[in-house]
C-alpha cells in the first residue's frame, strides 16, 4: 500500500485554504495534516509535523513565503516547499527558487492538476505553472549575451552535451516521461542524466536547475558526447 503524501498548507486567507484542504483531503494518497496563517506559524507545524510537501503562499503577514521557505528547507529539509501564487509576474520567484523551493504554481490552477502536481514534486519532478516557465524562458531569451554566464568565482560545470539538452527541457517545465519522448530515451535515462548534472551543478532540484539555465545560460564547458 502507497504511503499517504502528508501536506501542510501555509496561507493568509482562511477561504482558500480551507478549499485546497477540503479539495485534497478528499484525494486518495493525500491528507492535510495542518494549517498555517502565516509563514512563523506554518513553520513551527512543519517542525512539528514533519510533512512530505508544504503548500504555502508567498504574500502573507509576520513571517513571507519567501523567508518561510528559506527557514522550512533549512530546519526541515525533508519537507518539499511549493509555492502558491497569484500572478507568473511574482517578484519573488527567483528568491523562493534560490532558497530551495521545489515548485511554484498560480492558485488559478485547477483542482486535478494541482493533485497531479503534489505527486509529482514526490518524484522530484519539476512542478512549476507553465505561465511560469514561459517567465523564465523569457528571461533566459531576453538576457543580452555578455550576461548569459556565470559568474567568475563560480566553478565551470563540465557536462555532456545530452545533459545540456535535458537542462533546457527541465527549464521549460518538462517532465521526466516528456523528456523521454522528446528525445526517443527512456524516462530512466532521463531521471539518470538529470540526478548527475544536478550533482555537477551543486543543486539540490529541478527547480534550481531551470534557474540556473535562465541566469547563467548554458556557457557551460562540455565534457564527453554521453
Amino acid at each position: 500500500m502507497t504511503a499517504e503524501i502528508r501536506i501542510l498548507l501555509i496561507d493568509d486567507q482562511p477561504l482558500f485554504r480551507r478549499a485546497i484542504a477540503t479539495l485534497v483531503g478528499d484525494q486518495p494518497g493525500l491528507v492535510v495534516v495542518g494549517e498555517a496563517d502565516n509563514g512563523l506559524q506554518g513553520l513551527e507545524l512543519a517542525h512539528a509535523l514533519k510533512p512530505d510537501v508544504v503548500l504555502l503562499d508567498i504574500e502573507m503577514l509576520v513571517m513571507n513565503g519567501v523567508e518561510a521557505t528559506r527557514r522550512i528547507r533549512d530546519e526541515v529539509p525533508s519537507a518539499k516547499v511549493v509555492i502558491l501564487t497569484v500572478s507568473e509576474q511574482d517578484d519573488h520567484l527567483f528568491d523562493a527558487i534560490r532558497y530551495g523551493a521545489h515548485g511554484y504554481l498560480l492558485k488559478d490552477l485547477r483542482p486535478e492538476q494541482l493533485y497531479d502536481l503534489i505527486r509529482a514534486v514526490m518524484r522530484d519532478e519539476t512542478v512549476l505553472s507553465p505561465a511560469i516557465a514561459g517567465r523564465l524562458l523569457r528571461e533566459f531569451r531576453e538576457r543580452p549575451e555578455g550576461r548569459r554566464v556565470a559568474t567568475p568565482s563560480a566553478p565551470e560545470p563540465s557536462l555532456t552535451r545530452r545533459e545540456i539538452e535535458i537542462m533546457q527541457l527541465v527549464a521549460d517545465g518538462l517532465s521526466n516521461k516528456e523528456i523521454g519522448v522528446r528525445l526517443s530515451i527512456t524516462e530512466g535515462t532521463v531521471k539518470n542524466h538529470v540526478h548527475n548534472a544536478l550533482e555537477k551543478l551543486q543543486l539540490e532540484n529541478r527547480i534550481q536547475a531551470a534557474a540556473y539555465v535562465v541566469r547563467h545560460g548554458l556557457g557551460l564547458r562540455l565534457g564527453s558526447e554521453g
